[in-house]
């Protein structure tokens, strides 16, 4: 456990942090999958949309590598628009 001010303060910024990225993670997961089972649907456009924008934003703050967010939406792209 932490014994000074500054390292106490940054355990709770720590957990803080781990919370919200693990939350954010959580929300885009669920729209991919969400995306995914949509693909053949008429809501798939929108949740197409859902998705790329939770994963450009991961891919921004560093949540999912931006390469990986960037390969996710191409997929998810392609699996939506047909052939």
């Amino acid at each position: 456990m932490p014994r000074t001010k500054s390292a106490k303060k940054q355990l709770r910024q720590s957990r803080a942090r781990t919370q919200n990225n693990r939350m954010q993670r959580s929300r885009l997961r669920s729209a991919i999958k969400k995306a995914r089972t949509a693909a053949k649907g008429p809501d798939a456009e929108r949740a197409y949309a859902e998705a790329a924008k939770l994963l450009d934003r991961a891919g921004r703050k560093n949540i999912v590598h931006h390469n990986t967010a960037n390969r996710q939406k191409s997929r998810l792209a392609k699996l939506i628009r047909p052939a």
